[in-house]
């Protein structure tokens, strides 16, 4: 199994930390759902390693072990789209398939949206575009409120969080990760994320042609089953997939990993992106959570 090498860069003034799993041409950078470390990723990442791939976690700023600023200002997410190119940059990398879930989804949109020619292909989790509007509003605001009025409880909590053993599993690893960070830079996150562009506008994501594997899921109105479904007929070149769960990549990955490493595989096979084609008045179905696009 492959072993990342933690790295570092400086970009913009601040430090961006994140981990490099195998070696080669073949680049996957990927992107953190909100507030996570890179090391969600680490089980995809050692896969998709020890297939041949060069893979890159990024902590995002405000994210992980990179820099942590105070102000709302150092966060929105075209500033985390142009630390994803920041990091092709300074390795020198010219195309890379970029993905990640959420936060890390629509981050990788904005990848694909600022330099097109650099990205071979996207795996798109859980993103939240038009017809999440009230179900971020819902969920995020009582977190912020408690994240900026309750910082000195929410505190209190991360450093009980941050003495607590890891090793027991992935997952809990991470949310313990998730539950120590100090509470002001991550309300700055959120604040500024709820005052910028969520993600690229529909006339900006219908002009990506990249091969795209978009996963979505039922019954969470923060990832709404629409927005994945809206984002497959927007993009010209994308198939969808359904996961049973929010939580299926990370507490029974096999199904999800066995769809997207062959992706990631057929966008290095593929020279360049297929033509567009002309939206689709209808669909069909490859399989019980498997759905393409249909000419």
């Amino acid at each position: 199994m492959a072993e990342g090498r933690t790295r570092q860069l400086t970009f913009e003034g601040h430090r961006l930390v994140f981990d490099e799993y195998g070696s080669g041409d073949r680049v996957v950078l990927l992107l953190p759902p909100l507030l996570f470390s890179r090391r969600i990723h680490r089980p995809l990442a050692e896969t998709l390693a020890d297939r041949g791939h060069r893979v890159l976690c990024l902590d995002l700023l405000g994210h992980g072990d990179s820099d942590r600023p105070p102000e709302m200002t150092s966060y929105s997410m075209q500033i985390f789209g142009r630390q994803g190119i920041g990091l092709l940059d300074h390795l020198d990398v010219k195309r890379a398939v970029v993905g990640g879930p959420s936060l890390g989804a629509n981050a990788s949109l904005e990848v694909a949206a600022a330099a097109p020619d650099r990205v071979r292909g996207m795996v798109i989790q859980m993103p939240v575009l038009d017809n999440a509007l009230l179900g971020c509003a819902m969920a995020f605001t009582p977190l912020l409120m408690s994240l900026t009025f309750g910082a000195p409880a929410t505190r209190l909590l991360g450093r009980g969080a941050a003495l607590l053993p890891r090793g027991i599993s992935h997952l809990g690893d991470s949310l313990l990760d998730w539950m120590s960070q100090d509470p002001k830079p991550s309300a700055s996150v959120l604040q500024g994320l709820f005052f910028g562009r969520v993600a690229p506008p529909a006339a900006e994501r219908r002009k990506l042609r990249q091969p795209t594997l978009v996963i979505g899921h039922r019954r969470d109105p923060v990832h709404p089953f629409n927005d994945s479904d809206m984002l497959v007929n927007e993009l010209p070149n994308a198939r969808l997939i359904e996961a049973n769960s929010i939580m299926e990549l990370w507490t029974s990955p096999e199904r999800l990993t066995g769809k997207i490493v062959p992706f990631i595989e057929q966008c290095f096979r593929a020279r360049k992106p297929s033509s567009p084609r002309r939206p689709a008045a209808s669909r069909s179905r490859s399989g019980p959570a498997d759905r393409r696009r249909s000419a």
